[in-house]
């Protein structure tokens, strides 16, 4: 106990701070960032090869082309919907 008064006196009289590294707060405050992206890294990594996307289909594009008639069809058939889906509503009265 009288040994570690003793440093604690003579480290503080000579101006120089004889802590481990380990001790400094500042240290871990550097350290943790670079330590958070190599394991944030890893985990990118991880997920990418174990959810491998799938083969693109050589026919995409004929593909798109069938999608967007499909689509085209339904908005052509919008108008006749909202008429027969509007015929059945009740008539609001209008304010004279």
């Amino acid at each position: 106990m009288k040994s570690q008064i003793q440093n604690q006196n003579q480290s503080q009289s000579n101006g120089k701070d004889t802590r481990p590294w380990w001790r400094y707060g500042y240290l871990w405050l550097v350290l943790s960032g670079p330590a958070v992206v190599v394991v944030a890294s890893i985990a990118t990594g991880w997920i990418a090869l174990r959810n491998q996307d799938p083969v693109v289909d050589e026919n995409y594009y004929q593909h798109g082309l069938d999608i967007n008639k499909t689509l085209a069809h339904d908005r052509a058939m919008l108008p006749g919907l909202e008429g027969r889906n509007h015929a059945a509503t009740p008539v609001q009265p209008t304010m004279p």
